[in-house]
Parts: structure tokens; sequence; C-alpha cells
């Protein structure tokens, strides 16, 4: 299974392609996708999609996971970064991809096992997860890696009890 996680942005979008193979985890890609400041909103929007668009041709996800949106102080921030959130979830619909949806606290529990780990542990355990060299830069690429493997253990654990417990 090909598995995309999104962390959403309008300045930087964080992405993460991930292949599972039984219990088996490995990075494909990740990277960023970056709109420069100072552009209307519409034109990043645009950006953002095409970018989208063009991973999920290249890479053709069987899921698209992304980060649901959370914010406590900024709402003009937090409506961008939900236009945001919306051209990728567009994206991912037109591809054809199933789209799911996680918490960051969700996104820490799958990966550390802990939904108030910090940030630097969140990266640390993505490296290792993933067997990488070193932690993506920027932090994004990080989170949206934290999200693909939140989706692949999520779908292990889903299909396990789907089976009634029984590992087969």
């Amino acid at each position: 299974m090909r598995i995309m996680g999104i962390d959403p942005g309008i300045a930087i979008v964080g992405y993460g392609i991930v292949d599972r193979k039984g219990n088996q985890l490995k990075a494909v890609d990740y990277g960023s996708i970056q709109t420069p400041a100072h552009t209307p909103t519409a034109t990043r929007l645009k950006q953002v999609y095409d970018a989208s668009t063009e991973l999920l041709q290249r890479h053709r996800p069987d899921v698209v996971a992304i980060e649901k949106l959370f914010f406590n102080r900024n709402v003009t921030t937090a409506f961008t970064v939900g236009q945001a959130r919306g051209v990728v979830i567009l994206a991912a619909e037109e591809a054809g991809a199933v789209i799911t949806e996680y918490t960051p606290m969700e996104v820490k529990m799958a990966v550390a096992g802990y939904g108030g780990a910090q940030k630097r542990q969140i990266q640390e355990m993505v490296r290792v997860l993933l067997n990488l060299p070193e932690i993506p830069r920027p932090d994004d690429v990080a989170d949206a890696l934290g999200v693909a493997i939140c989706e692949a253990h999520s779908t292990s654990f889903t299909r396990l009890l789907e089976r009634g417990g029984k590992r087969t």
C-alpha cells in the first residue's frame, strides 16, 4: 500500500510518500511545496493544487492521509491553512485516492505512543521508523511523514480488528 501523508499549510505543505508492505515501512519520497510570501492567496492555492496534483500523478498513492486543522489563536491563519487543506483534498479526490484525516494527537500516539509527545520526539521517531539518515527538514516534512505513519498503523489495526484480532 502506498500512503501520502500531508501536513497542510499555505506557505509550506509538507508531504511524505510511504510504502507499507506487511509491517515494513519505507519512505519513497518526501519534501515540501512552498509558496512565496506576499503572493495573492488565490495564486498560492493554485500553486499548492498544481504541485499536489503532480505529486499524486507521479506517485499514485492508495491513500492520502492529511492532518486535521488545529489552531488556538490566529483565526486568519487557520482560514488560509484550511483553504490549502481543501485544495489538497480536492486534488486527492480527483486522483481517486482514499482520503483519511488525523488529529495532531492521533499522529503523536501512532508515532511515539504518547499524545503529548514533543515535536523533537516525533521527528526522531519518524527518522527511526523510516530508517532515514537524518530528520527531514523543514519540520512540516517530518510532520507529513508522521501522518503517513499514522495511517499505516491505523490501517494495520483496522484490518486486525476486521479479522477478529487474529493475525494472518
